[in-house]
């Protein structure tokens, strides 16, 4: 293992081990952007690329050529035949040569594949961006799923323990001869039910721990609720709209493959031009060609090559070129109705849930209420235990919806900021290194 590859596997597990008992949303989020497979295999593809752009450049500078040989020859030439009696002359062969080759132009290709490879970075570099994002708002999801699912097992151990006591006012009444088997078996059913509630609220808080750990990479541990992003929200629907075309990655991805696709038309159009080089090249040679002795030469040239005729290839490839700034174009045209579309779906999801907030209040405020005067009449006996039972179960159902809907209200905030290419700034998070852009130089 290279010194580079174990500095960053040290940095990665400090990065590990400093976050492993995270409890912001900040700090999950950061973790994950950090560690995700996904985002780091964006990355390394960005990285990749770039060094595309280093490999087109050299196309600006020199080459230089070595070659050496030595072996056998055989040569039945006029001049060997002229100079001896026999017909082949046999020879041990040495060859040395060192070839200096400048290009001085080459109908702008260097030029043009040097855009096109730091175009198609960008294009990885947004792409890092955009996964960045997404990844972060799973890390959300994640998050604030967890806090729901522990929200939610508080519940259904209240309501739990809310028709264990109901159940024991039952048993001390029918110990008392007072209360009726029938209302015993009701109660000790509700009671199961409560359990078998508590149960399977306790396994979906495992998975959302499981979920939790398999997005962000650490175990949830002391997790708290966040504050809600609403005043980092643009105003108006309009306005998220107007942000995510301007902002969003994606979008932008798309723009710089438009770009990489013109580039690469621009390159295509080279080989229409002659090129021209200089070349200083000599050559040591020994017995060459069934001559003995030193051949030796030194050559200063300047090269024009152009080509005449290459059956129709070139145009074709031209044409080709046309066609995937075409298409580019309309991945870029799609791209944008995507991008407007996920703004208007979260905006929506958004104002629904928002709508539905005091009404969800109202149902539990009303259930409460309602749970509360039948258990004072049911202790007059003007209510029935299935009264009080219905009461309590509805009061644990509305409370049930009322915490959906905050984690809702809450992750609809975050899916907007997602949307318009915002959610890691507003989370304070910074991106990977990987998401800087090169100029077009």
């Amino acid at each position: 293992m290279n010194f580079k590859n174990t500095v960053k596997m040290i940095s990665l597990c400090m990065i590990t081990s400093a976050s492993a008992s995270a409890a912001t949303l900040q700090e999950a989020v950061d973790v994950t952007i950090k560690t995700n497979p996904d985002v780091l295999a964006a990355s390394n593809e960005r990285n990749a690329v770039s060094k595309e752009v280093l490999q087109a450049r050299a196309g600006y500078l020199p080459t230089i050529d070595l070659a050496v040989g030595t072996g056998y020859e055989s040569t039945d030439s006029p001049s060997t035949r002229t100079a001896t009696s026999h017909k082949n002359v046999h020879m041990n062969r040495d060859e040395a040569s060192l070839n200096l080759r400048q290009m001085l132009f080459d109908g702008m290709q260097t030029k043009n594949e040097v855009l096109r490879h730091t175009a198609r970075t960008n294009s990885r570099a947004y792409g890092v961006f955009g996964a960045a994002e997404n990844t972060g708002l799973e890390a959300v999801d994640a998050y604030l799923n967890v806090l729901r699912r522990q929200r939610l097992v508080e519940l259904a151990t209240t309501n739990l323990e809310a028709h264990e006591r109901t159940h024991d006012q039952i048993k001390l009444r029918s110990d008392r001869g007072v209360g009726r088997k029938a209302d015993m078996d009701q109660s000790q059913g509700r009671v199961a039910l409560a359990k078998a509630n508590q149960i399977a609220e306790q396994s979906n808080l495992r998975d959302a721990e499981t979920s939790f750990l398999r997005v962000v990479g650490i175990a949830s541990e002391d997790l708290s609720d966040p504050e809600s992003p609403e005043n980092l929200l643009p105003k108006t629907l309009d306005d998220a709209i107007s942000l995510a075309i301007s902002n969003h990655p994606t979008l932008k991805s798309a723009n710089a493959d438009i770009d990489s696709a013109n580039s690469q038309h621009d390159t295509a159009l080279a080989v229409f031009y002659p090129r021209v080089d200089f070349e200083l090249g000599t050559t040591a040679n020994n017995d060459l060609d069934g001559v003995d002795g030193h051949n030796n030469d030194v050559t200063a040239m300047f090269r024009l090559r152009y080509n005449l005729l290459n059956g129709g290839k070139d145009k074709a490839r031209r044409e080709e070129t046309a066609h995937l700034i075409d298409q580019a174009t309309e991945i870029r045209n799609n791209t944008h109705r995507q991008v407007e579309q996920s703004v208007r779906l979260s905006w929506n999801a958004m104002e629904t849930v928002n709508n539905q907030m005091t009404y969800f209040q109202l149902h539990v405020d009303s259930s409460e209420n309602s749970r509360n005067a039948y258990q004072q009449q049911f202790s007059l006996g003007q209510r029935t235990l299935l009264d009080l039972l219905d009461s309590e179960n509805e009061v644990f159902i509305a409370r049930q919806s009322l915490v959906n809907a905050q984690y809702d209200q809450l992750f609809a905030y975050y899916r907007v900021l997602n949307s318009t290419g915002g959610l890691l700034e507003s989370l304070q998070v910074a991106l990977p290194e990987t998401t800087a852009t090169l100029n077009n130089q």
